[in-house]
């Protein structure tokens, strides 16, 4: 590519006459090819010898321990991801004993989350029991509640806490078997079979479910299979028990307010029965009450939402019909010729920045993935699956994006000037402000004294669309419309529903008081919504789109026709498409719609109120059809990159660059991103035995730190102490006060915490106890006492002994995840 580059210069110069321009590329190369590797030791021998550039998917430690293996290789270790099983809790006419939250909750005994991280996941983890790891930023303010819980593997309580609950609900063990009314206890597991590490998960819970006395039926399937048998049939059908699912992430967040409310609570429509009118839905009203709070900042300082988050976290945990098992340190492969690499700390290196900023000596990067293509393409409810969004990244650029190391919100295609009254008052909204009226399907005026309480003036980057058409308020004004609309349920007849989606949106559009065009570019947005960081009062406003309004549109007259769902779970009840945009057939669906829209000089309703020329409508319907003739697909976005083609028989995907001069990057753009100074823990002095009430002293080194965070533990594994300590150097001597300790053995758990970098570094020691002992006397006597407590000296002798032995024995963990 630099040598064509070069060529069009000097061609500039000697026909000085030519007027031409050429646009300058936002990326490094000209193109990016996503192949399916559905191995990950071949896609790991593919990329040491060039023919990938980057695989996107962990590979196992064991493959890269040498230096050898590491040969030829960048290796980069990523947090985000997590393992977990999700239980089906259904009432059934069929004995379900999952219904019962003690054996949901005895689950987390039964299963041995250090055996997981040590044996199945090479060391490269680390046991979790909520939704939160030690790298999310929210760890910290939950970490108390953790203790408490205080989970280990005990098969026996598991089994003792299983028996209890059955015997009260009749049930009776024969022959080693549980049965009721004559019939034998049956638990499905659905195994995710192409994932090794969930496999065996599901493998090792199988094994203590049937020596409990359970019948175990095993079903294997990847997500594609998990879409139909779990997330999309009727949790009362007890097609499953329970499910093997794994997690990443597409950002890191420093203020989530999205995580709980999807992984615990039945409002986000991920929980069982996902909301389906149809189907028996899991209820919780009191994690529905606390994370809708979260997620609409519904609270009045900091400390209440770290109250809210507990709250949250501690009922999702003693519900368990999610159960988090283990957060995963995933190694990835780049090849050594690769640079640019932005290993987000919540994407990790598929973070959508990777293929924008990264350079190799080819003009297309090469990168392997495990699935090409799962679930569906639709910005609404679809690309849902890890394997699309990394894909999607590259091709669509949102309004707003979390930075990759602090998770701050900070803006792509828009920027943001914040005025809020709150916590406590408010704004009037202007009377020109307008919002979407589902019930007389308008746009209409604010009323009078309308009170919002904060407004948020966007200035938005428009450019073009990928097809070519300029993006425009329009737009904006679609996607404000397509949330209120299908976000309102008016009535149970009320055809804008979708099982999935509207659930969601009902929470957002509440907030949203209205909003009013300043210019092309730009709109005020008043949303009664409050939050102590203004980058998430802004996030919270922002509204975008990331499709032109008339795929938007076709895709909506086609699910409102029923030959099509927004959503897996609506597709599924409904016997239709779980509407995809690369899969040639619902692009032409769409097509079909265009070319009606543009025949009958079709205007949407949510855009009648412009008085446009026609000629407006016709130019985006004829681009959208003309691109999907094209390309076979209709995908059109706005980002670096836009989608080329999608080839199901050779199991590939290619991006093109976007080289169009509206576009508002400049290459090179986000290289800032390429590194992280993560805090480090360099050095930790401290005894290994102490004397309960003596001054208990801890030497720590640190780098890139501005605060460490300690947590001290007593032999009972209660919390007794803990602290926030500023940074002002590199060395720092903590003294604790060790009089609340017990004998035995105690633990501290050590973080090194830095403001720019959110991953804190993690160390974690245990120490011995002992009790005050007063002064050996001068002389020796068989009967002589010194302890407090009357232990004679000839006694101690042999827990001395055990002691010393218990100090060569221990380990101390250093974690850097």
């Amino acid at each position: 590519m630099k040598k064509l580059l070069v060529f069009i210069l000097a061609l500039s110069i000697v026909v000085v006459v030519n007027n031409q321009s050429f646009a300058e590329k936002s990326v490094f190369v000209d193109s990016v090819k996503f192949i399916q590797y559905l191995d990950e030791n071949t896609a790991l021998e593919e990329v040491r010898n060039g023919n990938l550039d980057i695989y996107y998917y962990r590979i196992s430690s064991d493959r890269l321990e040498s230096n050898q293996s590491r040969e030829g290789l960048q290796v980069f270790d990523s947090t985000g991801g997590s393992y977990s099983i999700l239980v089906n809790p259904a009432d059934a006419e069929k004995f379900n004993p999952f219904s019962i939250k003690e054996i949901r909750f005895a689950l987390n005994y039964l299963v041995d989350r250090k055996l997981i991280v040590n044996e199945l996941m090479g060391g490269y983890g680390s046991p979790i029991i909520s939704y939160y790891s030690t790298s999310d930023p929210e760890y910290l303010t939950i970490l108390e509640e953790l203790e408490i819980f205080n989970f280990k593997y005990n098969p026996g309580l598991a089994e003792e806490i299983i028996t209890k609950a059955l015997k009260e609900k009749g049930a009776i063990k024969k022959e080693g078997k549980w049965k009721i009314n004559e019939n034998s206890i049956e638990i499905k597991i659905f195994i995710r079979s192409d994932d090794p590490v969930r496999k065996s998960i599901g493998e090792i819970l199988a094994i203590e479910l049937e020596r409990i006395g359970f019948v175990v039926k095993k079903d294997f399937g990847d997500l594609n299979k998990a879409f139909v048998v779990v997330y999309g049939s009727n949790p009362s059908e007890l097609q499953w028990s329970l499910y093997t699912e794994g997690w990443g992430r597409s950002a890191f967040v420093k203020y989530d307010s999205v995580g709980l409310g999807q992984m615990y609570s039945p409002w986000f429509s991920n929980m069982p029965g996902f909301n389906d009118p149809s189907y028996w839905n899991y209820e919780n009203n009191k994690l529905d009450e606390i994370t809708q709070k979260i997620y609409t900042g519904e609270f009045e300082t900091s400390e209440k939402r770290s109250e809210l988050i507990r709250e949250a976290v501690v009922e999702g945990i003693n519900e368990s019909v999610r159960i988090f098992l283990a957060s995963k340190i995933d190694q990835y492969v780049v090849n050594e010729r690769v640079s640019g690499v932005v290993n987000d700390f919540g994407a990790g290196v598929p973070s959508r920045f990777t293929p924008i900023n990264a350079q190799s000596d080819s003009d297309e990067l090469v990168i392997g993935v495990k699935q090409i293509y799962q679930g569906a393409w639709n910005p609404v409810m679809g690309l849902t699956d890890s394997y699309s969004r990394h894909i999607w990244g590259t091709i669509s650029d949102p309004g707003t994006f979390k930075h990759p190391f602090t998770g701050e919100t900070f803006p792509i295609r828009t920027s943001w000037q914040v005025e809020t009254a709150g916590p406590d008052g408010n704004l009037i909204v202007p009377t020109k402000a307008i919002m979407w009226n589902p019930t007389l399907q308008k746009w209409e005026n604010i009323k009078p004294e309308t009170m919002a309480t904060s407004k948020v003036v966007l200035d938005f980057n428009f450019g073009n669309w990928h097809h070519g058409q300029r993006i425009d308020m329009n737009d904006i004004l679609y996607s404000l419309y397509f949330t209120i609309e299908w976000g309102t349920q008016i009535d149970e007849n009320d055809r804008t529903f979708d099982t999935e989606f509207t659930p969601r949106a009902a929470q957002s559009i509440q907030t949203i008081k209205g909003i009013n065009q300043i210019d092309k570019d730009t709109i005020e947005v008043y949303v009664d919504y409050w939050h102590f960081d203004e980058g998430e009062i802004a996030d919270w406003a922002v509204i975008w789109n990331t499709m032109p309004w008339e795929i938007s549109a076709a895709m909506e007259k086609a699910v409102l026709d029923g030959k099509a769902s927004f959503s897996r779970s609506g597709a599924t009840s409904k016997n239709v498409n779980w509407i995809s945009l690369i899969v040639p057939n619902d692009a032409n669906l769409v097509k079909d719609y265009l070319s009606d829209f543009r025949n009958s000089n079709y205007i949407p309703i949510s855009l009648k109120q412009n008085n446009l020329e026609s000629k407006y409508y016709q130019e985006r319907f004829e681009s959208a059809i003309k691109w999907i003739d094209e390309k076979n697909h209709a995908v059109i976005s706005n980002g670096p990159f836009y989608l080329e083609s999608y080839s199901p028989e050779s199991r590939t995907i290619l991006v093109t660059a976007f080289d169009d001069d509206s576009y508002p990057f400049e290459i090179g753009s986000w290289s800032e991103f390429q590194n992280a100074a993560f805090p480090i823990i360099r050095e930790i002095k401290l005894k290994d035995v102490i004397q309960k009430g003596e001054e208990f002293s801890v030497e720590i080194e640190v780098e890139n730190t501005d605060s460490i965070l300690y947590f001290l533990l007593n032999s009972h594994g209660n919390m007794i102490s803990s602290e926030s300590i500023q940074v002002d150097k590199d060395k720092i001597n903590l003294k604790i006060d060790s009089e609340k300790l017990l004998p035995g053995t105690g633990n501290i758990k050590i973080f090194a915490v830095s403001n720019s970098v959110l991953k804190p570094d993690f160390y974690e020691s245990s120490f011995i106890v002992t009790e005050k002992k007063t002064e050996l006397p001068s002389s020796s006597s068989d009967n002589i006492e010194f302890s407090e407590d009357g232990i004679k000296y000839e006694v101690l002798i042999i827990p001395i002994i055990i002691i010393i032995g218990i100090i060569i024995l221990l380990k101390k963990h250093h974690n850097n995840p």
